[in-house]
């Protein structure tokens, strides 16, 4: 992919070597980059996909200059151009994978994958078709959203979910809370309390009119603060952002393993 370039952890080891870095790459040290809509205003936990503090290793992150979130949902060219130019931007800095600070960043999972030469999983909607075998035949996904009306049938698609697996999706929507609703209409505040007793309870709310839901998905990148909160009172497997880009991390920035035998 990369002639001579450097991949992956180095240790004193495989430090002496030629090491060489392209041109537009004048950083290194991250290898997860994260693109995120430029034009919103609420505050960002820990816990938030773009909060440096979420994570145990570093990640870059790169402003979709411009996008404002509707436009998220619009596939038209200059969208989309928009889009790849914060992930190529990534690329030529040296990350190794790329995701998205938003679920519906997803529309573009198909597109992005195509046109980057690093790997893009840009929703946490994309471990749905992971998660659905591991689960009994006859179990469900309970989904949480920011924005039901916007899990389309095109973006269900372009992240790997079939019409079938979709039939195995019971989807919940906060985008109408009284506190949770300030994230999509950029309030810049919210009482986070409330908040997490929104996303509570509607995954009890799930769970308690479906009780063969096997796991949860957190689709929103501002749902993840609240994972645990969720996985408390429910008690199943929470899936959400985080767990999609730990996954990549793992698979980018391997390390050895050392120690007694």
């Amino acid at each position: 992919m990369f002639e001579n370039y450097q991949y992956g952890y180095m240790t004193p080891e495989t430090n002496q070597t030629i090491i060489q870095m392209k041109p537009g790459q004048n950083i290194a040290g991250f290898p997860i980059g994260i693109i995120y809509i430029d034009c919103v205003s609420y505050p960002m936990l820990p816990g938030n996909v773009v909060n440096g503090y979420t994570y145990p290793f570093p990640v870059r992150l790169m402003p979709v200059e411009g996008l404002k979130e509707t436009e998220l949902f619009n596939t038209e060219p200059q969208v989309k151009d928009m889009v790849l130019k914060a992930a190529l931007k990534l690329q030529s800095e040296g990350c190794r994978a790329v995701t998205g600070a938003c679920g519906f960043f997803g529309n573009y999972q198909k597109f992005l994958a195509r046109s980057l030469d690093i790997p893009a999983a840009m929703s946490s909607l994309m471990q749905i078709p992971w998660i659905l075998p591991i689960l009994k035949p006859d179990q469900k996904i309970a989904v949480l959203t920011a924005n039901k009306a916007s899990i389309t049938p095109h973006l269900l698609r372009d992240v790997g979910i079939t019409e079938e697996m979709e039939s195995r999706l019971v989807i919940k929507d906060l985008r109408h809370e009284k506190e949770f609703s300030a994230i999509l209409e950029d309030r810049g505040y919210f009482d986070n309390s409330i908040v997490t007793k929104e996303v509570v309870g509607k995954a009890k709310e799930a769970v308690e009119e479906y009780h063969e839901i096997g796991a949860v998905v957190l689709e929103c990148s501002d749902m993840p603060p609240y994972a645990y909160a969720v996985q408390s009172a429910v008690q199943l497997p929470v899936f959400d952002f985080i767990t999609l880009i730990k996954w990549m991390y793992n698979s980018v920035a391997q390390t050895p393993y050392t120690g007694f035998i």
